[in-house]
């Protein structure tokens, strides 16, 4: 741009026919397939059983939680059950508590000197016991049993 204070001169345009735009034609290109319209089809019913799938294995990973928690807190509850009864088995148990059932509720009293005998045995320390006579009957009944018993083993 020249730096002077002139002004165009727009005189010569005025008488000058007007021009005429050219025309233009747009042809719309097609775009380029991506596949056959059964390609398409079958892709997108992939797409949506992949989805389909991801879902169900989403629903069934949180049921699975939800029975594993549940779980972890009937065990708990059976653990404190049992804590629960193993104290009351002990509290049962317990000496103190056996004895004050005896005295109170079966009427035992603690053993005192006065109630202890003492044996002595004058022949020995072995006690013969007789056999006592059977009849013929009694001992040919003991002697089947006895054979009956050696052949089971």
């Amino acid at each position: 741009m020249s730096k002077n204070n002139l002004a165009y001169d727009l005189s010569k345009y005025e008488d000058a026919e007007p021009r005429k735009a050219p025309k233009i034609n747009l042809r719309r290109a097609r775009p380029e397939s991506a596949g056959s319209v059964p390609k398409l089809i079958a892709l997108t019913v992939s797409a949506g059983l992949l989805m389909g799938m991801v879902i169900y294995c989403k629903v069934e990973n949180a049921a699975v939680h939800t029975d594993i928690t549940n779980m972890t807190k009937e065990v708990e509850m059976l653990a404190s059950e049992n804590v629960r009864m193993q104290s009351e088995i002990e509290e049962k148990t317990a000496i103190g508590s056996i004895e004050d059932y005896a005295e109170n509720i079966l009427g035992m009293q603690k053993l005192d000197k006065s109630q202890i005998e003492y044996l002595s045995i004058t022949n020995g320390s072995v006690v013969d016991i007789p056999e006592n006579e059977d009849n013929i009957f009694v001992r040919i009944k003991n002697t089947f049993y006895d054979f009956l018993e050696y052949i089971r083993g």
